[in-house]
């Protein structure tokens, strides 16, 4: 278990394992081309001594913001820990975001320096304002020359600042399945909260490397494998992107032991990729329910079970993990070690086992959660009650302790008053054989207040049914597990469902098909 007794800074986390582990791994990258440069924590460090350099010629000192667009590359890397080490912090953004999701992040933000990838320079130079020092990156480049030297004037970098627990280290913004983005506060202390306990609940150890592909302006990558890496000088396979197909050969390559996905990734592998030879993996997390025929499939693919977990940017470290013996596709698992989680009722009392109702979590803001909603008080206020944050998803637990998903506030529509949990219908689809994903939404009706529908993605699109066969399927299919209240009234087939970059559903978009 973290000793919280004894909280340290993510700059500490970094300067530790350069010094217990310097002629160790830490970094493999593999660009586009499937060229490969690794790096030793020793030899890294001198990398983010020489982006430090940069930094700090260009005003950035502590208390500074560096706005990141870039995808995963080892600049993204050499950015974060350099900024953090300064004091300073990142806010990083979607890299394929768009000119006003830019233009917002860095009006709110106020960044010293900005990094973009040249590639993509119009979208991003439109959103900055006269001023703001931007530098262009290649992506792929893994030599670090366009940084320069490594020292600023006569001074190396044997001295750096000593950045406070609490001190700011990043705002991450939410990924906006919902509506507007909020900007998450998360401090030094939270980044080496998230390592130490995300390390312990998957044993991890310096032998261990992580393969990381979904992508690093998204928490998932941040907490769950590179700050748990750091912790405890484990190392890291970077890919610059996500391939269904090519994940699994990758992980082989580069002799991955751990991964973390979601379950839309999850879903791709299975439609588009194949089992392989030469896996190391022994741990593989994942978010969000899947089927008990995918999970079969996986766990046989990975050579590994893959073990649920919840949490959320808020929460830094995953509040529920699935333990290693015997975990389940259906549940969240445990409440992690070091991490405090309730189920409560609406008037803040705590829910019965068995009894559905919102997963609440407790802890430090800015240290063990995560600091405040950037420039919003009103928002972080109303995000607590009696010390508990409250997380807007809803849960059960049984008399063993585990935990079982919901759904979020918003998941839960009323049909003729009736509650309907939209992961409920979303689980039935999802296990028909002819279908890969499927999301369910509300839908205004005049007698029922709003009704369930159904957008779907076929298993094969090459060879699917036709609509109004696999439409006639479902109806049956539903009809014969669920409730009339919660059957979808249409069906809707998508070649994809619309995501955020790190794979969640933008429901907010399939309602608007409704409005």
């Amino acid at each position: 278990m973290p000793d919280l007794a004894y909280p340290s800074t993510f700059a500490q986390s970094w300067a530790r394992s350069v010094s217990d582990y310097p002629d160790a791994v830490f970094l493999i990258f593999e660009n586009p081309d499937g060229e490969s440069t690794s790096w030793t924590y020793a030899q890294f460090d001198s990398e983010v001594e020489r982006v430090a350099s940069f930094l700090v010629h260009n005003n950035v000192s502590a208390g500074s913001s560096v706005h990141l667009a870039l995808t995963n590359s080892p600049t993204f890397i050499a950015v974060w820990i350099a900024t953090i080490r300064l004091g300073a912090w990142i806010v990083p953004g979607d890299p394929m975001g768009r000119e006003p999701e830019f233009a917002d992040q860095i009006m709110r933000t106020a960044p010293t320096v900005g990094f973009y990838a040249a590639a993509r320079a119009d979208e991003y130079l439109g959103a900055v304002p006269p001023g703001m020092v931007t530098k262009a990156v290649d992506e792929a480049d893994a030599s670090f020359d366009t940084f320069g030297e490594t020292t600023f004037g006569e001074t190396r970098f044997s001295d750096w600042p000593t950045p406070a627990l609490t001190d700011r280290a990043a705002v991450m913004f939410t990924s906006g399945t919902t509506g507007q983005p909020k900007g998450v506060e998360i401090t030094q202390a939270n980044y080496a909260f998230a390592g130490q306990v995300m390390a312990e609940a998957a044993d991890l150890t310096a032998a261990d490397r992580h393969i990381v592909a979904l992508p690093m302006f998204h928490a998932n990558a941040q907490y769950y494998s590179f700050a748990s890496a750091i912790s405890v000088g484990a190392s890291v396979a970077l890919m610059p992107t996500f391939s269904a197909s090519g994940f699994l050969p990758q992980a082989a390559r580069h002799e991955a032991t751990c991964a973390s996905l979601f379950a839309a990734p999850l879903r791709m592998i299975l439609a588009r990729g194949a089992k392989v030879d030469g896996l190391k993996l022994r741990h593989c997390w994942f978010a969000q329910n899947i089927s008990d025929d995918q999970y079969e499939t996986l766990s046989d693919w990975f050579g590994c079970e893959p073990r649920q977990l919840y949490g959320m940017t808020e929460t830094i470290p995953a509040v529920l993990s699935d333990e290693a013996a015997a975990p389940r596709p259906d549940s969240m698992g445990y409440v992690t070690e070091g991490c405090a989680v309730e189920i409560h009722r609406s008037d803040g009392s705590r829910a019965a086992s068995g009894e559905v109702g919102e997963i609440v979590v407790g802890g430090t803001p800015g240290l063990t959660l995560f600091a405040a909603y950037l420039d919003d008080r009103q928002t972080t206020a109303n995000s607590f009650r009696d010390g508990w944050f409250l997380t807007g998803d809803r849960a059960s637990y049984d008399t063993d302790g585990r935990f079982y998903f919901d759904g979020r506030r918003s998941d839960v529509l009323k049909v003729a008053g009736e509650n309907v949990s939209t992961v409920e219908v979303e689980a039935v689809l999802t296990s028909h054989p002819k279908v890969l994903e499927a999301s369910v939404v509300g839908a205004p009706d005049p007698v029922r207040d709003e009704v369930p529908v159904a957008f779907i993605v076929a298993a094969n699109q090459h060879d699917a049914p036709a609509p109004e066969e696999l439409t006639q399927e479902l109806k049956l299919w539903c009809e014969e597990r669920l409730g009339k209240a919660k059957r979808p009234r249409e069906f809707t087939f998508l070649d994809e469902l619309p995501r955020t970059s790190v794979g969640k559903i933008r429901k907010f978009v399939l309602k608007e098909v409704f409005s």
